[in-house]
C-alpha cells in the first residue's frame, strides 16, 4: 500500500510512490507533469498505478490547481489529500518567519529534508539551502534548527523576460555563462547567472559572521543543475529535496504505509 508524494511549483507538478517514509529512498514509480496538461493525470501518469494508503504533498501553485489534483485522485482512489503548509515548527525545524504560516510549503519541505540529510550525514551545522526554478530561494537555518530567513529573487527565465520586454529591441537566444561575455546573447546568460550566485554568497557570509561556523550548503530544483557549475564554493545539488522533507514529515505524522 504506497505512500503517494506531490510537489506542485510554479510550472510543474512533481509525484512519487514510496513503499514507506525513509527519506532518500527510490521510488517505485514516479512522473512529473507541466501544470498546463494537469488535467491528464488520472487517464495518463497515474492509470493503472497501486492505489496509495496515503498521500502527502506540498503545493506553492494557484488553489485551483490543487483542486483540480484532488479531484483526479478521487476519481481513482480513495486516499484523502493532506498538503503541508508552513507552521511554526515541524521535525526538528522552527520557523522564524514573521507570520510563519505565510512561508512558502516548498521552501518550509526544503529545509526539513535539508537538515535530515545533514543529520544522517554528521553533527549538526548551520545550513544554506537553495531552491533554483521559476524563483530562487535561499535559507539560512542555524545548527539548532532554527530558520533565520531568506532571500527571494527571479530565476533564469524571468529575469530574461522582464529584459525582452523591458529594453527596446534586446531579444533572448540561449546562451553560455563566460566569464568576459562577448555577444548579447552570452552577456544576457552569464549576468543572471552570476546574479543568482552573488546573491546565493552574500547569505553565505550572513550565515558564517551569525553562526561562527561553515554552513552544510545544498542546492536542489528543476534549473539546480545550470547554478551548481557556476558556484566558487561547494554545494551538494539534491533533486529529491522536497520529496526527502515531505517523507520525513510523513514519518513523523505516523503516515507509514
Amino acid at each position: 500500500m504506497p505512500l503517494l508524494v506531490i510537489d506542485i511549483g510554479n510550472t510543474r507538478l512533481k509525484w512519487s510512490l514510496y513503499a514507506g517514509c525513509e527519506a532518500g529512498a527510490q521510488p517505485f514509480a514516479h512522473g512529473v507533469q507541466f501544470l498546463e496538461n494537469i488535467d491528464k493525470l488520472a487517464d495518463g501518469d497515474w492509470a493503472g498505478l497501486p492505489a496509495p494508503r496515503r498521500m502527502i504533498g506540498c503545493c506553492v501553485a494557484a488553489d485551483a490547481v490543487k483542486r483540480r489534483v484532488e479531484e483526479q485522485m478521487e476519481e481513482l482512489w480513495d486516499v484523502p489529500a493532506q498538503w503541508v503548509v508552513s507552521s511554526a515548527a515541524e521535525a526538528g525545524m522552527t520557523n522564524g518567519y514573521d507570520h510563519p504560516t505565510r512561508l512558502g510549503a516548498d521552501r518550509w519541505v526544503g529545509m526539513i529534508g535539508a537538515r535530515h540529510r545533514m543529520l544522517a550525514a554528521g553533527p549538526a551545522r548551520p545550513m544554506v539551502v537553495v531552491m533554483v526554478g521559476t524563483a530562487v530561494t535561499v535559507e539560512a537555518v542555524n545548527a539548532s534548527g532554527h530558520f533565520l530567513g531568506g532571500f527571494i529573487l527571479p530565476g533564469h527565465g524571468i529575469m530574461l523576460k522582464a529584459l525582452e520586454s523591458g529594453t527596446a529591441g534586446l531579444h533572448v537566444p540561449t546562451g553560455e555563462v563566460r566569464t568576459f561575455p562577448t555577444n548579447t546573447s552570452d552577456a544576457l546568460t552569464s549576468g543572471g547567472t552570476f546574479a543568482i550566485s552573488g546573491a546565493i554568497e552574500q547569505m553565505l557570509h550572513h550565515v558564517r559572521d551569525h553562526c561562527g561556523a561553515e554552513p552544510a550548503c545544498y542546492m536542489t530544483g528543476g534549473a539546480g543543475w545550470k547554478m551548481a557549475p557556476h558556484m566558487s564554493l561547494r554545494f551538494e545539488l539534491v533533486e529529491s529535496l522536497i520529496f526527502d522533507g515531505l517523507l520525513v514529515i510523513a514519518r513523523e505524522r505516523g503516515m507509514d504505509p
